[in-house]
């Protein structure tokens, strides 16, 4: 099991430091001091993630024999949903032109051989465009993984990947693309196929893997697992910044298994926000309506007059906090203010409550430029926020959350 050095820490209070070692040192973590001490720092590894969203135990001397297990149960869905699937294309010796009518992806026929297949590539299609372009100002994702799946990229069997997929993958059907209200944008297999140029991503040697190919597979995965809610435009902007911090781990042990970690601790926070995916639930008590009116019902709680202004300007929760809430304000900062962002919504008992009080925060931070403006530069304001200092946001949370 990966041990715990000092060299872990990115925090730079050295008595920070040293109460994280002491939180540290005992078998059993206790998990309410480690929030606290989570709060507000840039932690930036994995375990306090994985710890924090409710995936390892906190019982340190479990962490080995669960971890392996966890590990191997991901290599087995990886077997099942991606290597099987490859390897019984290929034994049907099937081109596309053999495709018969009755074999036909529309075929309504729930057994035809081809009809999961091709049902599965349009959510793959999906997750492939928006993969490829996650956190384009960076290029991590891009550059290859020092950890390339071997279950997968074994040369003695030359399994299909999913990037191979996508390219060999032709519907005669439309592809549909879909985000989180629906059906949007219909286009031709020919277009889809075309999204991106031969020279825009660089084609790696075989054997190695970008890591937005392993973000990917992550996702394709969950889809298959959870068939109900599938892929929806938004979850790759949640998962990709859990495992930029898995796979840039000081810790070699840690960046090795990034994917099966990263899978399951996303699979686990998704359970917990999936409901502000799904649109029939939109309106209820559980739904992102109901959380969006709770940002505009907490600011007119904490400052009546900045919600009054934007009442008057007809400017609407859900022209901004739909993103905000959805996100989890992953597209609002910086990758690293994001994770900084995240370490103290996580080390939160009511973690989505207090995301509600960050967007508030947010609001309130801004009153003066807001109060001024007038309704053109207010939407410009709340869809492109101002602030780039998350520690002075967070701690404006904080001071709602304490007077509350």
């Amino acid at each position: 099991m990966s041990k715990i050095t000092k060299k872990s820490f990115q925090t730079s209070d050295n008595a920070k430091k040293t109460k994280f070692k002491v939180a540290l040192a005992e078998e059993k973590i206790e998990l309410k001091a480690l929030r606290e001490l989570c709060f507000g720092e840039c932690v930036q590894l994995c375990f306090f993630f994985q710890i924090l969203l409710n995936y390892l135990p906190l019982d340190q001397t479990l962490w080995d024999s669960f971890l392996k297990k966890q590990r191997e149960l991901y290599d087995q869905f990886l077997k099942e949903m991606i290597i099987q699937p490859g390897i019984a294309k290929a034994n049907l010796g099937l081109s596309r032109e053999d495709v018969t009518m009755e074999d036909h992806p529309l075929n309504p026929n729930p057994e035809s051989r081809w009809n999961n297949y091709f049902k599965d590539n349009e959510v793959l299609l999906q997750i492939d465009k928006d993969v490829r372009r996650l956190y384009p100002d960076m290029a991590f994702f891009q550059r290859p993984t020092d950890f390339p799946c071997q279950l997968i990229l074994d040369p003695q069997n030359e399994y299909e990947t999913l990037r191979r997929r996508v390219e060999q993958t032709t519907l005669k059907a439309q592809t549909v693309d879909r985000n989180r209200s629906g059906v949007t944008n219909v286009s031709s297999p020919g277009k889809a196929l075309n999204l991106y140029p031969s020279n825009e991503y660089e084609v790696l040697p075989n054997g190695c893997e970008a890591h937005w190919e392993v973000v990917e597979r992550i996702l394709f995965i969950y889809a298959k697992l959870n068939p109900g809610i599938a892929y929806v435009q938004g979850m790759n902007e949640i998962v990709g910044p859990i495992y930029y911090t898995f796979a840039t781990d000081p810790n070699t042990e840690w960046k090795e298994h990034a994917e099966a970690d990263t899978f399951f601790c996303f699979t686990n926070l998704m359970s917990e926000n999936r409901d502000n995916f799904i649109k029939s639930l939109d309106d209820s008590q559980c739904g992102i309506t109901y959380k969006m009116e709770s940002v505009f019902s907490m600011l007119k709680e904490k400052d009546v007059e900045l919600y009054m202004k934007l009442q008057e300007q007809n400017i609407k929760p859900q022209y901004f906090t739909f993103r905000w809430l959805t996100l989890l304000l992953s597209q609002e900062f910086l990758l690293p203010d994001v994770i900084r962002i995240w370490d103290s919504l996580f080390s939160d008992q009511d973690r989505f409550d207090f995301l509600i009080l960050v967007c508030c925060a947010m609001l309130i931070l801004i009153r003066d430029q807001l109060l001024a403006g007038d309704f053109t530069m207010n939407m410009r304001l709340l869809q492109d926020y101002p602030i780039s200092d998350v520690h002075t946001i967070l701690m404006k949370a904080k001071e709602l959350q304490d007077s509350s």
